[in-house]
């Protein structure tokens, strides 16, 4: 039998389908004599748009309507008016739809002109290959692009059979979905990997699949619905993905060099915490609950193998939640390979500080925990589990982990009250600092989720959300059962209320790139308990605070969030007895100044120990040019990618408390004295001297830009290098501005002011991966690169030149090596000696997909 396997837009493009990985694998071990093809058809769509567009539709086009629009239905808007035969059909209620709501349609409708014809040539390209079964795997706004190419290869091909799939199908969605469009036959409702190789039995067999549980089919012109099972699928019966069929898909696309590829991977399914308390707004594990999960060292396994097969470094787990038992395994595994991961993790916001730092430690430096709100009686309609201050807690410790924190602010639960928000709102200045929601938005009612199966909770009016009028040319009734949001009067605070903690959470996101509140110990010569906290958050005033005594000690329990009480039952035992009056005036005194966060139960500190490297401003998005491909034949070791430079983003440099480590440094030929993260070079740097001198000297300002650090260095005066022609000079900076710039000279060429402002963490960097090192370029602000450096000898000579080294120590293929890694601008030749340019990201920015 001949397989095909389709995912349609919208798809995000960096990310391999973990469905149609899992189903490819599943049929090789199972039906290991059919034929399985993958048509990734929204990666060909954004090609297809790119050329037709003739540049004007880009791949963030595709984000922002595939994405950024899905509350609004553009991306399967895009692609009704295929389904339904006309060109026409819905454009004017989505110009009714969009003018009342002001949303911007442009991208979307130019998008809409070449739908027809991308539908047209993708079922040229899938039935090219004869296939018996073509199989859609379709999540959030992949239906109406599914169901257009699966109408149109039917009309082709009357007796090919077309199946859906996916979690758009779960539940009366998928019964809904078939009996509306008689070209689709099967659907399969729930998981697959049961349901899918059943169905392909009976097909084989020419039978009716009425045991196959959940499948939807025609028997004669009626659709049936099988009952869905309760059984879920074991752990152990999940395979492994097969990414390869996709890795070649990008490889020969033009978007490789708009994309960063990350891969998926799967340890859990369902979530532990919903299994006893479902938090009542959630809806996104729809009939599969229960939670199941690969064991640690096997997910390690996995992740492993497709890392050293697909050498891409950056990861995206799917679990609703963390297994708690991967903190014993996984991640230790994980933080044990010595490798520079980048991985997404969803968590639960109840961490401890402890777990966080190892999810730092293991590269998952990305955690999205579910936080939802700061209003004890919110979270508690929500039955998140969790207190305002327990959230404020994990915020302070993403802090001190440089761990990117994704969250939204949730409003609109039926029981809450204007009261419960106004000490929220009141504080929210406080947290600046810390990392913000990426905004407040009113909670919609999602099918599966509790608010949806139990009106009681107080949403007892829904209707299909009014962007589905603009998508599906069906009756409200088939709707009620196909769709996944509804709307409902709100709920919940409104009018002023709402606009206050909009405003507060804006004014949040805009103040924190430039905000800090830090802890420091100074040392005490009479040994008393001493706290200095250096207040720079954006809108306060520019202070320390110093904390002695027992104030010192409260501070310091209050990390963990205390009650009045246990605080003061605590410094009691600590010796330091304050009466309950003095305590109570000193906590509102905290409170007052922005020091602590009171939930109305409990207390907790907000300064950090630690500030991570932060976005300050987007840089302007330059053209993109393409490389010209390297033709020597020792170049293929080196994969060149080149990449929007607009990704890049002005880091800012913010100061760091003192007590931090010290990192190691190079001292060779550089002598420096180091506090907290500054660096200061006691004697100006020759880098124009050439030679071992000029190579040791960008050795130690690279490694200070590895540790993020902060660098007072000044050219000598005579150096030849910024007395040379101006060409000359540009071109040096040039190559080195992704390190710490040199301090200002009298009369300096107008490069180094240059370098100066246009230096930013991250321009150039390496990351280590088992046998391969990956390096991301964005020196040059009209383009960036990729490089992945596997080829054994020239991944050697890379790892050997990190070190200044004469090149004439090398062997004849160590020179020829360098010769590469310096055309390609990754190393420095000096008169006679090289050193390797790209530092080594030791420290994330936040948010760390910012480089």
């Amino acid at each position: 039998m001949r397989i095909h396997l389709v995912t349609m837009p919208w798809q995000p493009l960096e990310l391999p389908s973990l469905q149609v990985g899992l189903l490819h694998s599943l049929l090789h071990r199972t039906r290991p004599d059919d034929e399985v093809r993958e048509f990734h058809g929204s990666l060909r769509w954004a090609e297809f748009l790119l050329e037709r567009s003739q540049g004007t539709l880009r791949p963030g086009d595709h984000v922002a309507v595939g994405s950024e629009s899905i509350f609004d239905g553009l991306g399967d808007w895009v692609f009704s008016g295929v389904l339904y035969k006309d060109p026409e059909w819905g454009v004017a209620r989505l110009k009714d739809y969009a003018s009342r709501r002001g949303i911007d349609i442009g991208t979307a409708t130019a998008m809409r002109t070449h739908a027809a014809e991308f539908i047209d040539e993708s079922a040229s390209v899938v039935l090219a290959d004869l296939p018996d079964v073509v199989g859609f795997t379709s999540t959030f706004m992949q239906n109406v692009s599914s169901l257009a190419l699966a109408a149109e290869l039917k009309r082709r091909r009357p007796g090919l059979t077309v199946v859906l799939g996916g979690s758009n199908c779960d539940g009366p969605m998928g019964h809904a979905l078939h009996r509306n469009h008689r070209f689709v036959d099967h659907v399969v409702r729930g998981e697959g990997e049961y349901a899918f190789p059943a169905l392909l039995a009976h097909l084989d067999a020419g039978t009716a699949p009425a045991d196959v549980p959940g499948l939807c089919w025609w028997d004669g012109k009626e659709s049936r619905a099988n009952e869905e099972s309760r059984r879920t699928v074991a752990p152990g019966d999940i395979p492994s993905p097969d990414y390869d069929l996709w890795q070649e898909a990008l490889d020969a696309s033009p978007l490789a060099e708009y994309v960063h590829p990350k891969l998926v991977v799967e340890g859990a399914r369902g979530c532990w915490w919903g299994e006893k308390h479902h938090c009542t707004f959630c809806g996104l594990n729809g009939s599969a609950m229960a939670f199941r999960s690969k064991p640690g060292r096997h997910l390690w396994n996995e992740a492993d193998r497709l890392v050293r097969r697909h050498r891409i470094l950056d990861i995206v787990t799917v679990d609703n939640i963390i297994d708690m038992a991967y903190f014993k395994d996984f991640l230790p595994l994980a933080a044990d390979s010595g490798w520079d991961l980048r991985m997404h993790y969803e968590v639960k916001s109840n961490l401890t500080s402890e777990q966080l730092e190892l999810l730092s430690r293991a590269g998952s430096f990305h955690i999205q925990p579910g936080i939802e709100s700061l209003s004890n009686k919110a979270l508690d309609l929500m039955d998140k589990g969790v207190s305002g201050a327990r959230n404020i807690r994990t915020l302070r410790e993403c802090e001190n982990h440089s761990l990117t924190c994704s969250w939204n602010y949730l409003y609109g639960f039926p029981g809450e009250s204007a009261e419960d928000y106004a000490s929220v709102i009141d504080q929210m200045p406080a947290l600046v600092h810390l990392q913000p929601p990426g905004g407040a938005h009113r909670i919609q009612l999602e099918r599966f989720s509790p608010n949806f199966a139990n009106p009681a909770l107080g949403f007892q009016q829904r209707r299909p959300a009014e962007m589905y009028r603009h998508v599906y040319d069906l009756p409200q009734e088939e709707l009620t059962d196909l769709v996944y949001l509804f709307d409902t009067p709100p709920a919940g605070i409104g009018g002023g209320t709402e606009e206050r903690l909009k405003t507060a959470a804006r004014a949040w996101y805009t103040g924190y790139p430039t905000s800090t509140l830090v802890l420091e110990q100074p040392g005490s010569p009479d040994g008393e308990d001493v706290l200095l906290v250096h207040d720079r958050r954006h809108g306060w005033p520019r202070r320390t605070h110093r904390l002695a005594g027992w104030q010192a000690s409260a501070l310091r329990h209050l990390e963990a969030g205390r009650t009045r009480p246990a605080l003061h039952r605590l410094l009691t035992a600590d010796g330091y007895p304050p009466s309950v009056e003095a305590l109570g005036e000193w906590l509102d005194h905290m409170v007052s100044l922005g020091l602590l966060y009171d939930d109305g139960r409990s207390y907790v500190a907000l300064p950090t120990w630690h500030v991570p490297v932060r976005s300050v401003e987007r840089a302007q998005e330059p053209d993109v040019h393409t490389a010209q491909p390297d033709t020597a034949p020792e170049a293929r070791s080196v994969e060149r990618t080149p990449l929007p430079g607009g990704e890049g983003r002005r880091m800012s440099t913010l100061p760091a408390p003192p007590t931090r480590s010290a990192p190691s440094l190079p001292t060779l030929h550089v002598p420096y004295r180091i506090d907290g993260r500054l660096v200061t070079v006691d004697e100006p740097l020759r880098l124009g001297a050439g030679g071992q001198r000029a190579a040791a000297a960008a050795q130690f300002l690279r490694e200070c830009q590895s540790h993020d650090l902060v660098v007072h260095w000044t050219p000598a005066t005579d150096d030849p290098l910024f007395a040379g022609s101006t060409n000359e000079v540009s071109a040096t900076a040039g190559l080195l501005r992704h390190l710490p710039a040199p301090g200002p000279l009298p009369g300096e060429p107008p490069e180094l002011a240059v370098w100066r402002n246009r230096h930013a963490y991250g321009q150039l960097y390496h990351r280590r991966g088992p046998d391969f090192v990956t390096v991301m370029d964005r020196r040059e602000p009209s383009a960036a690169a990729r490089f992945t450096i596997e080829d054994p000898d020239l991944l050697a000579t890379f790892l050997t030149v990190l070190d200044a080294t004469p090149v004439a120590g090398l062997s004849a293929i160590g020179r020829e090596a360098v010769d590469l890694l310096a055309a390609e601008r990754l190393a420095w030749v000096t008169d006679g000696w090289v050193v390797a340019l790209p530092p080594r990201i030791r420290r994330w920015p936040v948010p760390c997909t910012d480089i």
